[in-house]
């Protein structure tokens, strides 16, 4: 195993693999509490200082856990990074200063991402494009103008590798010289999902742009694991613009969730003419109707002053405060 991993690293990954009968811990209490090493260390101790539900719900599943040993969930780590090592992947978790400055301010965050390609400062800036698997040729060319017409004002592009309005999205910023990064509904080291995006997604990696992944290394596609792609596909953003979804799609469900995290969302007026969710978004004050990408782009911070926004609710986890 030669992916590069410390001590404190492993360790929070052990204790994202640990068991209490057929029950696995809660991954985004473990991630909020372990964003210092003397937080992680209580967690290793059996102890939760948060006062939640989630916190009552877990206590004592993790110390029933860490009684019954640690040999299998290290063992279950070990086979996870040799798995993300044969495929060049790499980690960062949220003890580490390159952990993404957006994803660490919402309370959902994910404890660890592993990933292909390369993280970048500039990813601080960074806006999704998303929209329905069954995008219609209108749909496909509005997510590959928005692409362009962002790629133009130095936003990076984030979307989910889907096929429809995220592979436009995805594929228009990398024609435009643009970086993007895709999140992934699968482990970094499981073959890529949707298969006819395998392309697509050498194609990122090629150009310099990355591919994250919140789940074990070998994690197959799941029913529950792309609605908590969208978590983080949010999570990882200043705000997601939405271009076409129906009721059910998991898009209308990014843009609830980016409202929840305090992100921006963004609707295209033609979204917003044609379903009810998004103009009830819009009259609600929840999201805000896009015209012309200057409505995003006038909204925007620098990606310097984000990162150090960033590191600074880092700084005060480890104060403990």
């Amino acid at each position: 195993m030669d992916i590069d991993i410390t001590v404190d690293q492993h360790d929070l990954l052990t204790l994202c693999a640990l068991r209490a009968g057929d029950a696995t811990l809660d991954w985004s209490l473990l991630a909020r509490g372990a964003q210092s090493p003397e937080g992680l260390a209580a967690l290793m101790d059996g102890q939760v200082g948060e006062d939640s539900r989630a916190a009552t719900k877990n206590r004592p599943l993790l110390q029933q856990a860490l009684s019954a040993g640690l040999d299998d969930a290290r063992a279950r780590v070990d086979d996870e990074l040799a798995a993300a090592d044969k495929v060049g992947a790499r980690l960062v978790t949220v003890l580490d200063k390159d952990y993404p400055a957006n994803l660490r301010v919402i309370g959902n965050l994910p404890p660890f991402l592993f990933y292909r390609g390369e993280l970048d400062q500039r990813d601080a800036r960074s806006i999704a494009i998303v929209g329905t698997r069954q995008a219609s040729e209108d749909g496909l060319r509005r997510a590959a103008r928005m692409a362009r017409e962002l790629v133009e004002h130095d936003v990076v592009i984030a979307s989910g590798l889907a096929k429809g309005i995220d592979a436009a999205a995805h594929q228009a910023t990398l024609t435009a010289g643009g970086r993007t990064f895709a999140v992934m509904g699968t482990g970094i080291a499981a073959p890529i999902y949707p298969a006819e995006n395998r392309p697509l997604a050498k194609a990122i990696l090629s150009a310099g742009g990355a591919l994250l992944s919140q789940f074990w290394p070998t994690s197959p596609p799941a029913k529950y694991t792309f609605p908590r792609r969208n978590v983080v596909t949010s999570g990882t953003t200043l705000g997601s613009v939405v271009i076409e979804a129906s009721s059910t799609s998991g898009a209308k469900m990014q843009a609830r969730l980016a409202a929840e995290h305090g992100k921006l969302v963004f609707l295209i007026r033609s979204l917003a003419d044609t379903q009810p969710w998004a103009k009830k978004m819009l009259d609600e004050g929840r999201a805000i109707l896009v015209t012309a990408s200057s409505d995003i782009t006038d909204r925007l911070g620098r990606a310097a002053d984000i990162q150090a926004a960033g590191q600074q609710r880092q700084q005060l986890a480890l104060a403990g405060l």
